[in-house]
């Protein structure tokens, strides 16, 4: 068995604009770093397209045909606002990268992959049911979750989030439901002002570790020990979802935590080591957020590196 590593190049014709933060330019800066010899055993694969069926798991078709009928023949739209943006290829941009998270859970269920990692973009953890936010359209890994369930008979799945912004919208997919366990670390207060400790959720499944501005290593590890690993090892997950975002690095422009590479590789371990307790190693991982090329790049390669050092 081996690492998986899943994108598509459909995912570069999201076109966000040339300044736009989640630009094309972030896959390209992840294809780099794993170029290397060290990543030469990395099994690839494209992502196919997400179906209808497994979109509509988390959002509702009347979501679902609104963005599609936004689709521009040319240019660009923004559909909240101003920060989340549609081109001409973004729905399929946003099918594969929901796609990406959906086929390597089967490959991982299956046992065919130990693990994955799920290059793509948009990213998704802010998009709720019937709300597109924060440059998010589709939720991946909520539909990830629930492809498991439906389809993989998995019953309690956790989503460990190190995002430096809250993921807002998997929060809300999971807040009834007792067999789904949200937990994450991030920084508060900023965007989108969700996250505090109280947020706990219908049945206690919904945990929040918020840092606060300047928050370095030992903070995070502090709170990754603390909270959010003693969360997962009670939940005992049939399978384990992370929500990979790299901005919580010192170098991003977004936020202002002080995390290093090396804390990616570091928490990367821990869950490795989570996961092999309570679910045969099956663990899927989906990149979020990561503004600055060079951190981005370096941090995805120690996460990819950690996961692949497991098996």
């Amino acid at each position: 068995m081996t690492t998986l590593y899943v994108t598509h190049a459909a995912c570069l014709n999201h076109d966000t604009g040339e300044w736009h933060p989640e630009r094309a330019d972030r896959l390209r800066a992840i294809e780099h770093a794993l170029s290397t010899k060290t990543f030469q055993h990395l099994h690839r694969d494209e992502a196919p397209l997400a179906t209808m069926e497994q979109i509509g798991r988390v959002h509702p078709e009347s979501y679902i045909a609104s963005i599609n009928a936004k689709r521009p023949a040319h240019g660009r739209i923004a559909i909240d606002g101003g920060d989340t943006v549609m081109s001409p290829g973004s729905w399929d941009a946003v099918m594969r990268a929901c796609g990406a998270g959906i086929y390597a859970v089967d490959e991982v269920m299956s046992g065919r992959a130990t693990n994955a990692f799920c290059a793509v973009r948009p990213p998704g953890h802010h998009a709720e049911p019937a709300r597109a936010m924060g440059f998010c359209i589709f939720n991946g890994i909520a539909a990830a979750a629930l492809h498991a369930r439906a389809v993989h008979g998995a019953e309690r799945i956790a989503v460990v989030d190190f995002d430096v912004h809250h993921g807002n919208g998997t929060q809300a997919v999971f807040w009834f439901d007792p067999d789904l366990l949200y937990a994450s670390t991030h920084q508060m207060p900023l965007f989108p002002g969700s996250g505090a400790s109280n947020e706990r959720g219908d049945h206690g499944n919904i945990v929040n570790a918020p840092l606060r501005s300047g928050a370095d290593s030992a903070a995070f590890r502090s709170a990754v020990e603390s909270v959010i690993l003693p969360a997962v090892e009670r939940h005992k997950p049939d399978l384990l979802l992370v929500s990979a975002g790299f901005d919580a690095h010192y170098a991003d422009p977004l936020a202002s935590l002080e995390l290093t590479e090396e804390d990616f590789a570091w928490v990367t371990t821990k869950l490795i080591e989570s996961a092999a307790r309570h679910c045969n190693g099956r663990l899927v991982s989906i990149l979020e957020g990561g503004y600055d090329l060079g951190a981005l790049g370096r941090s995805a390669a120690a996460h990819v590196q950690a996961l692949m050092e497991y098996y």
